[in-house]
C-alpha cells in the first residue's frame, strides 16, 4: 500500500508553503521560478506540477530536476501527512537514521586544544560544543551535530594532521546513516538572527567573536540534504546571514539558502569587501581579529535578485562605441546613430508585396560586405530560392551569369547560413530558436534575418497564437542581447489600408514593446512613382530619434538605394574588394 495518494490541493499548499507565485495552465500548476535552481527571468515558467499525477519537473537544461510530491516534501520540509513526514524524517522523525543514545566523549587532549587554539578557538568554546577525539585516535577531531533538544543526530570527523598532497585518505568525513542537520543548533539562544557558514570552524569563529546563533552546514556548500530536517527550525528566525566561503568574489551557500528560504524572510549576505581578502570567517578572525568578524556580519546586505545591479557598479558605455552593422543607407544610419547596434531586435513591417523581404535580404548583403556572418530564415521560400534572390542582389543582375554565381558563392561561403524549413518535423518555433542559437555559437553569426513572424510559429487558437508571438519575440530579444548580435524580424501589418503606427503590427500588441527598432517599408502611391518607397522609423529605443526617408527600388538588380538610378555598389569584384567604413559613407548604396 502506498504511503501517499496525490491530491491536487497539496500542489496549491506547496505553492503557499514556498511563497513562489504560480497559476494553473491547462493541467499544470506553473511557477514563475523554479524552487530548486531559482531561475526566474531567463527561463520563465519552466517549473510545473502536473495536477493529475503530482509529478513535477524543471525544463531548464542545467536544472532538469524531476520528482513527485514526496520529493518536494523531503526537499522543502513540506508536510503531506504524518506518515509521509515519518518517511522523509521531517521534524526529526527517525525511522531511517541511526540513533545515538550516548556519544562517547572525552575531554579534548592538549593536541586538539592546541590545534583549535591555532585556529583562534578557545578551550571554553571547544568544551561548550563538546568537541572531542575519536576513540583510539589522537588526531581525529569529532564534531557532534545536536538538534535543538541536545540529541546527537550527525557526527563529522576531521583529520587534524592532514596535509594536502601528502596525507592519504580524506581530510573530513561523516558517520554513515546519520540525519544531516546544522552544527550548533543546540547552542542557539533566540530566533532573531541566524548565521550560516560552510565549515564548523567558521561557525565557531563567529561564536569566538561574540556573535550568537552561528551554525554550519554538514556536507559542504553544495550539500542540501540538511534542509528538510531543519527547514521549520530555520524559518523561525527573523533574519538569515549567509557567511559562506569567498571564492573569486563568489560567496558559497547563497543560491541554495536564498532559493529555499528567501521567499519567507530577509536573507542577507556578507559583502565580499568585508572578507578583507580572506577566504572565510576563520581567516578573518585569525588575520584581522574579532571586531572585523563582527563588522562583517553586522554589515551584511540583503541578497538581491541577480537581475538587479548597483547603479554605481555599472560601467558607463558610450553609444558611439557600441558595435554596429551599417545599413547601407546614410539617412537610416544617421537616425540609428551609425547602424543596427549589436544586441537589438529590428522589426521590419509593411504591406504585402511592398518589398520587406527584399529590404531584409539587402541588410544581409550589407552585413556580409562588412565581413559579418549571417543567418536567414524564410518561412515562405525554399532555401535555393532565397540563395537565388541574394545572388541577384549581390551581383546586381536580374539573371546572374554562371561565373557571377560562382563569385557569390565564394564571397559568402561559410559566412551565410540558410535555415532548411523543409526538414522541420516538430514545433517549428522550438526548432528555429534552437537552430538559431546553435548556429550563432558555432558560426559567430552577427546578423540574422527572420522572415517572417507568422511562419516562424504555429498555434491552434488566436489566444495561443498571440501568446506564442509575444514569447517568440521575447526569446529573440534575449538571444540578440546574450550573443551580442542583430536580429531583423519581418512582420505583416494587420490592416491593408492605414497610416501606420506601432499598434498596427499583426498579432500581439506586445510585439512592438519587445523590440528595439520598428521600421515600416511601403510603396508611396501618392507620388505615382513605381520605383519609390518610403521607410519610416516609428520606434528607436536607444536614442528616441524617429523619421522617414525616400528609397528607390530597381527591379533589374533587386536592390534598394538612397537615390534614384544609383544601384551600382560593388559587393563583388574579381579581387573581392573589402568595403571599408569610409567607402560605405561615400557610396549612396
Amino acid at each position: 500500500m502506498s504511503i501517499y495518494e496525490f491530491n491536487k490541493d497539496d500542489a496549491f499548499r506547496f505553492r503557499n508553503h514556498i511563497g513562489i507565485p504560480a497559476k494553473v495552465k491547462g493541467n499544470e500548476l506553473v511557477f514563475t521560478k523554479c524552487p530548486y535552481c531559482g531561475n526566474q527571468t531567463k527561463d520563465r515558467e519552466k517549473f510545473a506540477i502536473n495536477l493529475s499525477t503530482g509529478q513535477f519537473n524543471c525544463l531548464r537544461a542545467s536544472c532538469n530536476v524531476k520528482g513527485n510530491m514526496i520529493t518536494l516534501s523531503k526537499d522543502f520540509g513540506f508536510s503531506l501527512s504524518e506518515e509521509v513526514d515519518r518517511y522523509t524524517n521531517r521534524d526529526y522523525h527517525n525511522n531511517r537514521f541511526r540513533s545515538f543514545q550516548k556519544l562517547e566523549y572525552r575531554e579534548p587532549p592538549n593536541k586538539v586544544i592546541e590545534y583549535m587554539g591555532h585556529r583562534g578557538i578557545s578551550k571554553a568554546i571547544c568544551e561548550k560544543y563538546a568537541l572531542s577525539i575519536k576513540k583510539d585516535t589522537e588526531n581525529v577531531l569529532v564534531f557532534p551535530f545536536k538538534d535543538p533538544d541536545g540529541n546527537v543526530k550527525f557526527i563529522k570527523y576531521r583529520n587534524i594532521d592532514f596535509v594536502k598532497g601528502e596525507t592519504k585518505g580524506s581530510k573530513e568525513w561523516c558517520e554513515t546513516d546519520c540525519m544531516p542537520i546544522l552544527f550548533g543548533m543546540d547552542q542557539c539562544e533566540d530566533f532573531q538572527r541566524l548565521i550560516i557558514t560552510e565549515g564548523q570552524i567558521d561557525s565557531l569563529s563567529c561564536i569566538e567573536a561574540g556573535l550568537i546563533n552561528a551554525v554550519s552546514v554538514p556536507t559542504g556548500a553544495l550539500g542540501s540534504t540538511w534542509i528538510p530536517h531543519c527547514y521549520d527550525w530555520v524559518n523561525k528566525f527573523q533574519e538569515i546571514v549567509i557567511f559562506g566561503d569567498c571564492e573569486k568574489g563568489h560567496i558559497t551557500l547563497v543560491d541554495m539558502v536564498q532559493n529555499r528560504f528567501g521567499s519567507h524572510k530577509k536573507v542577507k549576505i556578507v559583502r565580499p569587501e568585508d572578507y578583507l581578502g580572506e577566504k572565510d570567517a576563520n581567516d578573518i578572525l585569525l588575520h584581522h581579529g574579532k571586531e572585523a568578524l563582527k563588522n562583517a556580519v553586522d554589515n551584511a546586505e540583503p541578497v538581491l535578485s541577480k537581475q538587479v545591479r548597483n547603479a554605481a557598479e555599472i560601467e558607463k558605455v558610450n553609444i558611439d562605441d557600441i558595435p554596429k552593422i551599417k545599413t547601407g543607407f546614410k539617412q537610416l544610419n544617421k537616425i540609428l546613430k551609425g547602424g543596427f547596434m549589436y544586441g537589438q531586435v529590428i522589426l521590419l513591417t509593411g504591406k504585402r508585396g511592398a518589398g520587406k523581404s527584399t529590404l531584409g535580404s539587402q541588410f544581409v548583403c550589407e552585413a556580409l560586405s562588412q565581413n559579418q556572418n549571417c543567418f536567414i530564415y524564410s518561412g515562405e521560400l525554399p532555401d535555393f530560392w532565397v540563395k537565388d534572390w541574394l545572388d541577384r542582389q549581390l551581383s546586381g543582375k536580374e539573371h546572374p551569369t554562371f561565373s557571377q554565381v560562382e563569385e557569390c558563392e565564394i564571397f559568402y561561403n561559410q559566412r551565410l547560413f540558410i535555415f532548411n524549413n523543409q526538414l522541420v518535423e516538430t514545433d517549428e518555433l522550438e526548432d528555429l530558436l534552437t537552430v538559431l542559437k546553435d548556429t550563432i555559437v558555432k558560426k559567430d553569426i552577427k546578423l540574422a534575418l527572420i522572415d517572417n513572424l507568422m511562419t516562424a510559429i504555429s498555434a491552434d487558437t488566436n489566444e495561443s497564437l498571440y501568446r506564442k508571438q509575444s514569447e517568440f519575440v521575447g526569446e529573440l530579444a534575449k538571444i540578440a542581447k546574450a550573443y551580442n548580435m542583430v536580429i531583423v524580424l519581418v512582420a505583416h501589418p494587420r490592416k491593408s489600408n492605414y497610416e501606420f503606427d506601432n499598434d498596427d503590427v499583426s498579432g500581439s500588441a506586445d510585439i512592438t514593446n519587445r523590440v528595439d527598432v520598428v521600421m515600416s517599408y511601403d510603396r508611396d502611391k501618392t507620388r505615382n512613382q513605381n520605383d519609390l518607397r518610403v521607410l519610416k522609423i516609428t520606434k528607436n529605443r536607444m536614442t528616441g530619434h524617429l523619421g522617414d526617408m525616400d528609397l528607390y527600388f530597381s527591379d533589374f538588380s533587386k536592390r534598394i538605394s538612397d537615390t534614384p538610378n544609383e544601384f551600382t555598389k560593388f559587393y563583388l569584384k574579381s579581387e573581392f574588394m573589402k568595403v571599408t567604413d569610409e567607402m560605405m559613407e561615400d557610396i549612396p548604396f
